[in-house]
């Protein structure tokens, strides 16, 4: 795809708006970047690129490009999106544009939950194994800004989310991870089936050279690439695991209690695919120890912050949707209270209130969605009703007994009060370290 002399228009001019402006005037292409927001948010974006701030729809219908480049944080079949994309050639995303001009491998993952972390491990053994494996896409560094780099690595790794994949044409991962679906986004899609069709675009490119890595059990269509499984729950998948040791082949490849800081089934689940990806990519078992020996997963998911008059404080806050909600309150020893609440986005969190006469003490709701969630909730367990999470923690507090666990693991977004996860999880973690 030559772009030299062709009019690039960028809708959305977050980092990823930036790196796709970036690369498009590397590879000769006139560039102009548009959104709603006003002249403060086009801070950063590169010389030379014409911009236009506080774009209207009317202003889209006016616009004429060879190529509009939609940031994946606007809604693609919206209006909006319609409006600047009548009189454009084609509509892609910033990872599409990437992936036509990058030269090495792609491992691409998806999943409703899990996503970072399988990006992080396979990034961290791919490093070890000399290959590279920067991770990209929907966590790190946009894809376009690896690409535009002097040297790109020979494999990248790749967290793609829906709303990525809504607008990929030609992207083709050699290794394409599907971790888990649940129900997610519901104030973006129409329905569950056009979330799960978005996400399944993960393996629209693959032939039977490529590998899709995929958790045993998952109902998918019928794939071109080979087919490697794992689980928690089955011991004929190709690699499995009960939550200490991972198998494959007869063999134990790694001991997660001694080797890393992971726990749980999740963690498991994630660590699986990673080593199934790098073993496709030719990685051996004992670069992979090497490589993850150590390692402790990102923040924000079940993280310890401390133990308190004999009360753990867990932070979840990545845990933006009903299915990270169940697993947290699944890999639980301890008897519970949660922290839930946020933003309001349509979900149905009726499959929890069982998980939670198993598991919890109590539950303490804040936010836009507290007063629905604690109406749900209370006919399970005790339950009350704050406004913040500053609140919600010194309820919690007062709820819980010496050997319980305080979880905070909300269950979905948190832009009603937050500007995003981990600005939340920090918060938590600052209020409970103040506690005395």
């Amino acid at each position: 795809m030559n772009l030299s002399g062709n009019h690039v228009a960028i809708l959305g001019v977050g980092r990823s708006g930036r790196a796709a402006a970036a690369l498009a005037l590397r590879l000769g292409a006139k560039v102009s970047a548009w959104d709603r927001a006003g002249p403060e948010a086009f801070a950063g974006m590169p010389a030379g690129v014409e911009l236009h701030p506080n774009a209207t729809e009317a202003d889209g219908r006016g616009l004429i490009s060879d190529l509009l480049i939609v940031s994946p944080g606007i809604d693609t079949y919206g209006p909006y999106v319609a409006a600047f994309s009548g009189n454009s050639g084609e509509v892609i995303g910033e990872v599409e544009l990437a992936a036509r001009y990058y030269q090495g491998r792609i491992v691409g993952i998806t999943g409703t939950n899990g996503k970072t972390t399988t990006t992080e491990l396979v990034e961290r053994i791919l490093s070890h194994a000399s290959l590279g494996g920067t991770a990209c896409g929907n966590y790190g560094t946009p894809f376009a800004e690896v690409v535009n780099q002097a040297d790109p690595p020979a494999v990248v790794s790749l967290e793609l989310s829906s709303f990525q994949l809504e607008t990929i044409r030609t992207l083709h991962p050699v290794v394409a991870v599907w971790l888990n679906f649940a129900p997610d986004h519901m104030d973006r899609y129409p329905t569950v089936e056009a979330y799960r069709a978005a996400k399944l675009r993960i393996f629209e490119n693959q032939t039977a050279g490529d590998t899709a890595v995929v958790r045993l059990g998952e109902k998918l269509p019928a794939l071109a690439a080979k087919v490697v499984t794992f689980s928690t729950t089955d011991e004929s998948a190709d690699w499995y695991s009960a939550g200490h040791t991972v198998g494959h082949a007869g063999e134990t490849w790694i001991d997660m209690d001694r080797d890393t800081s992971l726990r749980g089934l999740h963690n498991a689940e994630n660590l699986m695919a990673a080593l199934a990806s790098c073993h496709a990519l030719g990685v051996s078992s004992l670069m992979m120890r090497e490589a993850l020996h150590g390692y402790a997963p990102p923040p924000h998911r079940c993280e310890l912050i401390r133990t308190l008059d004999g009360v753990e404080y867990l932070n979840d806050s990545k845990a933006t949707n009903l299915h990270a909600l169940e697993s947290a309150l699944r890999s639980q020893t301890r008897p519970v209270v949660l922290i839930a609440g946020g933003k309001d986005k349509g979900l149905d969190y009726t499959p929890v209130v069982s998980l939670l006469v198993e598991k919890a003490l109590a539950v303490v709701t804040f936010g836009q969605i507290a007063r629905n969630l604690a109406d749900l909730f209370s006919k399970a367990v005790p339950c009350e009703s704050v406004s913040t999470l500053a609140a919600a923690v010194a309820t919690a507090r007062s709820l819980a007994p010496r050997g319980s666990t305080i979880l905070l693991s909300p269950g979905t977004s948190s832009f009603d009060q937050f500007t995003g996860y981990e600005q939340r999880g920090n918060a938590f973690r600052d209020l409970v370290h103040q506690l005395r």
